[in-house]
């Protein structure tokens, strides 16, 4: 798609709804080839929503010093993980990048720099739920990384900046985990939570439903469960760039809404125009 195209597109979807903002629970990197609760409730989930036009994605896997935005026309499929089957690195996601949204998210963090990345591609955090949803791999999908050296306040504050995609036919995903201990995984509970492990997911959901962004924004003062769910920032931060692009004419729901393996939360947050 040509700049000028692309301005074209954007302009006309103006004048639309604003498309919804969501933040997925990645888990495993095996959701991407297997069919599951998880992989159902994406699909269930896009399954009601207008089709993008493009997907902007922060995944909590591509952490960086600065910000950086994808801005090749094919970027390559990252198999960032070990151990798992041989089927899973074969896997590609061919979907075409976007070098018209990267200019774009660029021009609106203007207050930030934000660099033209040509190397990076799609990690497991973007790919292996954006290929559940969209398994035609057609609309062009860009990353923006997360620069480790803001704090959550400022993440959150710079996110505000990219809610105008929503009105020119970009959904915007963040892809992590609101609770996310790998150290204190329990392989052999695949179906429940740890006490404290529920009680931060607990949590983390009431205060996304009364809008108390600042209260998550600042989730280092909410107690021990929280502190022992989230023992690094990166899979959080991305449910902080969702909530950043939510306005007053939005409603909030959930889907996926689970803990599993003791220290994991695949709770997602869909938000939406209230219609």
């Amino acid at each position: 798609m040509k700049l000028r195209e692309f301005y074209d597109t954007a302009r006309s979807m103006e004048s639309t709804a604003a498309m919804p903002v969501l933040f997925a629970g990645h888990g495993s990197p095996m959701n991407a080839i297997e069919n599951n609760e998880f992989t159902r409730g994406w699909q269930a989930m896009v399954a009601g929503i207008p089709r993008p036009a493009a997907i902007l994605c922060i995944s909590a896997h591509w952490e960086t010093r600065g910000i950086l935005v994808t801005s090749m026309s094919t970027p390559r499929t990252i198999h960032d993980f070990g151990g798992f089957p041989q089927e899973l690195y074969e896997v590609q996601y061919p979907a075409p990048g976007s070098p018209e949204l990267a200019s774009e998210i660029h021009h609106l963090l203007e207050s930030t720099s934000v660099g033209m990345d040509d190397q990076w591609g799609l990690d497991h955090g973007s790919w292996s739920v954006i290929r559940k949803m969209y398994p035609d791999a057609s609309i062009p999908v860009v990353q923006l990384s997360i620069d480790y050296r803001l704090n959550p306040r400022e993440h959150y504050d710079l996110a505000k900046g990219l809610a105008s995609l929503r009105g020119k036919g970009v959904l915007i995903i963040g892809s992590g985990n609101m609770v996310h201990n790998l150290r204190l995984v329990d392989w052999k509970n695949t179906d429940k939570g740890y006490d404290w492990a529920d009680e931060a997911n607990a949590l983390f959901k009431g205060l996304i439903l009364r809008n108390e962004h600042q209260k998550l924004a600042d989730y280092l003062t909410l107690g021990a469960a929280v502190r022992q769910s989230v023992p690094t920032p990166e899979h959080f931060l991305p449910l902080l760039y969702a909530l950043a692009m939510q306005s007053e004419k939005d409603e909030v729901s959930f889907f996926n809404d689970r803990t599993l393996m003791g220290s994991l939360s695949m709770t997602s947050v869909k938000i939406s125009p209230i219609t």
